[in-house]
């Protein structure tokens, strides 16, 4: 049996496998029962590592081993391995996070705090800077910024920027806005994204910006993030964002938003 390269890939990426794994499973797939030393053979894996590969299969749901002599293997039906993985994805999940959460409370977390603020202490203020690659990345690192916030969030942003922007960072603004942080959004409100804009207006003072469709928060008149390239243009994998540590150009920018700030319409007002 020949399955094609690409195949076998979309399965360990899909799946989780290994090369081998991959193939003793397919090869099983493709008889509905077998013995080790028939899949080794038709999937061209070593015979030496077949038992081994069988039993890891089993153990995740793959396969079925059969009573009897000699042994031999069951295909389970793809459809329930999907189920089945998924439950593990989720199990594993669910231990990793609470494995985190029992971290917050050690001595651990503690030291590696420790260390990160006597470390700070040598960094220069114009060090305090970086590219961001990626718009899952650049996200949360925008939701860790915003979170800190004490006494404003200012965030600037394209039509399709706002709607990303509330689906991600909404929770964090409506605890900020509980807190008295005083929250400024401008963006190109349209029939897209005008349902976001009447929610989060309830928390926010939102302004309909067309042009410059500019991307950008500043938090506290001392950080920025600014996306160098349009979201129109740029793939998200490919987004990059600058943030810069830096109050004195941070608070320029905010007071350069501020005069223009009434002249600008109320978001709620326009039609679309």
């Amino acid at each position: 049996m020949i399955v094609k390269e690409d195949f076998l890939n979309k399965l360990r990426r899909f799946f989780g496998l290994n090369l081998y794994e991959a193939k003793i499973w397919t090869a099983l797939l493709s008889r509905g029962v077998s013995t080790a030393g028939e899949l080794s053979d038709i999937g061209n894996v070593p015979r030496s590592r077949a038992y081994d590969i069988l039993e890891s299969l089993e153990k995740k749901g793959f396969v079925v081993m059969k009573l009897g002599k000699p042994i031999k293997y069951i295909a389970v039906e793809p459809k329930e391995v999907v189920e089945r993985v998924k439950k593990l994805i989720r199990k594993d999940a669910d231990n990793n996070i609470k494995k985190l959460k029992d971290l917050e409370t050690t001595e651990v977390i503690k030291e590696l705090d420790s260390l990160f603020k006597q470390g700070i202490e040598f960094v220069e203020p114009s060090d305090l800077s970086g590219a961001i690659r990626g718009r899952h990345n650049i996200y949360s690192h925008l939701e860790s910024m915003v979170k800190n916030a004490q006494k404003s969030v200012t965030i600037v942003t394209s039509s399709k920027g706002l709607i990303r922007k509330l689906e991600t960072l909404k929770p964090t603004l409506e605890k900020l806005n509980k807190k008295g942080v005083r929250i400024r959004i401008a963006a190109n409100v349209n029939k897209d994204n005008k349902g976001y804009v009447k929610d989060i207006s309830k928390i926010a003072d939102v302004k309909h910006m067309s042009k410059p469709e500019a991307r950008f928060v500043v938090v506290d008149g001392k950080e920025i993030m600014f996306m160098t390239m349009s979201d129109e243009e740029v793939h998200p994998t490919y987004d990059i964002g600058v943030w810069v540590n830096t109050p004195y150009f941070a608070t320029a920018l905010e007071n350069i938003l501020s005069h223009t700030w009434q002249k600008l319409d109320n978001a709620n007002k326009v039609k679309v």
